[in-house]
This record gives C-alpha cells, sequence and structure tokens, in this order.
C-alpha cells in the first residue's frame, strides 16, 4: 500500500430534514454555514476551525433513520455556561456532570438523534 499524509476528519452525516439540520446548528449551537447545494442537498457548517457537513439521503447514502454507534465529542473551555445556554434547547442524554476522567460535560441529541457530548478539562 502507498503511503499517504491525513490532513483533515470531517463527519459526514445524513440528515432527512437538511432546513431543520441547518436551524438546528446555526442557531442553537451558533455553527456558521460556509457551503451548502442549492436545493440544500449537501452543506457543511463549521465552528472556531471544527466542521461538519450533513447530506440528505440519495443513491449513494440512504439510511432509512440516520445512525451512528458513537458520538461526536466537542472540547470546550466555557461547558457550563454552554450546558446553562443549551439545557432547556436540547433534547438531553445526560446533564452536566464532573467525572473521575478529568472531564466536565454534558450530551445533548441534534434534531436528526445524533449524540452530541461537550467537554472541558477539569
Amino acid at each position: 500500500m502507498s503511503t499517504y499524509t491525513a490532513t483533515k476528519l470531517t463527519p459526514m452525516l445524513e440528515s432527512h430534514d437538511m432546513q431543520a439540520t441547518l436551524t438546528f446548528y446555526s442557531e442553537i449551537l451558533n455553527f456558521t454555514c460556509v457551503a451548502k447545494s442549492d436545493d440544500l442537498s449537501w452543506l457543511t457548517l463549521s465552528k472556531d476551525g471544527i466542521e461538519m457537513m450533513f447530506c440528505a439521503p440519495n443513491q449513494h447514502r440512504n439510511i432509512p433513520k440516520p445512525i451512528m454507534s458513537g458520538s461526536l465529542y466537542i472540547n470546550t473551555n466555557e461547558v457550563a455556561a454552554l450546558w446553562e445556554n443549551l439545557k432547556d434547547q436540547c433534547d438531553i442524554c445526560y446533564p452536566l456532570e464532573d467525572f473521575d476522567y478529568g472531564m466536565r460535560e454534558f450530551a445533548i441529541y441534534d434534531n436528526n438523534g445524533y449524540l452530541l457530548q461537550f467537554g472541558q478539562d477539569l
């Protein structure tokens, strides 16, 4: 196998409601839409150097219900303030908590059901 250089990892997630996804990430999580297709079948969102892409079901990606066995973990230096801003606007997986492994974190679900965890070093 030839060697290669991996330069970036950008999650590409499927959404069955692209407008709701754009609204959730831009209005609730303060991401910026940096690129999108005219028909809103694909978009790229960015915040502080983090990028995520979403696409509508198509011939290459067509999962009846978006699934992911893991979560997206976002490190932040303002986890308590972020929790206060989000706790009444989102579906909560678990509330703000300090963990033995040295993190203060919480988790929410986005409009698609993907698990988003936000954490800060203690």
